[in-house]
């Protein structure tokens, strides 16, 4: 992918600091402590993650309470000796994009679009959603708004879940700003209230937010084709990325065996599948996982 440096007021670097949060990672309900080895830490990350306003993988829950703190003043890194400026540098230039796609899409429909904004941090990181440590992986809290990013996941993606590349990043941010449009659309709030009144539906609903979250990124990707800075094999690593993610890949992967009921992300072939509609279709409209009839 083609990007170029930017500067962003709403990307908040907070590497520099240590925050009490590191070793208490966020889970639905409430904090979940640590303790999980390589495969757990796999499952749990992926289960919740490239997941979004519920969990991560790419995501912490949504439906938690205050109980952490927002992040304060930037502790800059020289850029001289920051090891990570290429990636925290490519990761503002996504994350400055994607929102720019949105503010658009918000602007045409007459709708206001309010940013989110993206911290980096390292180990951990207090939220309004609790604290959380970086084995939770990439998460957006609709607390505050926050996209929260520890640039080690990057390593993580590639080496544990076999999904390098630049625009399987690009990918991972995009799905956590498509939980932002959501909660800027009301939808996870809306979401939360059904998983309140049906509770024997609520695995299913936490799939269908994710996977809509999945097609949004999608729409972003379709933008980047638009603008000529797509490059050969782009899509295939978001492809990939979606797929090493999906609840059933990952159940294998840490236990030998699936359980369809508790999935709450989707399953390999439906990331990849929305992911694919909303880059084929570059239209949000498209992106209507919840109608009874979508697979």
């Amino acid at each position: 992918m083609r990007w170029r440096r930017v500067r962003n007021p709403d990307v908040i670097d907070r590497r520099g600091a240590r925050s009490g949060g590191a070793g208490f990672p966020v889970g639905r309900g409430g904090a979940v402590g640590g303790g999980l080895g390589v495969v757990g830490v796999i499952l749990f990350l992926a289960i919740q993650l490239l997941g979004g306003g519920s969990g991560s993988a790419f995501d912490v829950d949504t439906g938690l309470g205050g109980g952490g703190s927002a992040p304060g003043q930037p502790v800059a890194i020289p850029p001289s000796e920051d090891p990570e400026r290429d990636l925290k540098d490519f990761s503002t230039y996504v994350f400055t994009d994607a929102q720019k796609t949105w503010q658009q899409t918000f602007k045409s429909a007459g709708q206001p679009y309010e940013n989110a904004r993206l911290v980096l941090y390292r180990d951990g990181v207090n939220t309004a959603c609790g604290s959380a440590s970086s084995a939770v992986g990439p998460f957006y809290c609709p607390g505050d708004q926050i996209v929260y990013l520890d640039l080690s996941f990057y390593g993580d993606l590639e080496n544990k879940l076999g999904a390098g590349g630049d625009f399987a990043w690009a990918y991972v941010i995009a799905h956590e700003i498509g939980h932002h449009v959501q909660q800027q659309l009301g939808t996870s709030e809306e979401v939360r209230g059904l998983q309140q009144d049906r509770r024997e539906d609520a695995n299913e609903l936490s799939v269908r937010l994710e996977l809509q979250a999945d097609c949004y990124a999608g729409v972003w990707g379709h933008t980047v084709y638009e603008q000529g800075d797509l490059e050969k094999g782009d899509v295939r690593e978001a492809l990939r990325a979606a797929g090493a993610v999906g609840d059933d890949r990952l159940q294998r992967q840490a236990t030998g065996s699936i359980s369809p009921d508790s999935f709450t992300h989707g399953t390999s072939e439906q990331r990849r599948s929305w992911f694919e509609k909303g880059y084929e279709s570059g239209d949000a409209n498209a992106c209507d996982t919840f109608s009874p009839d979508q697979p």
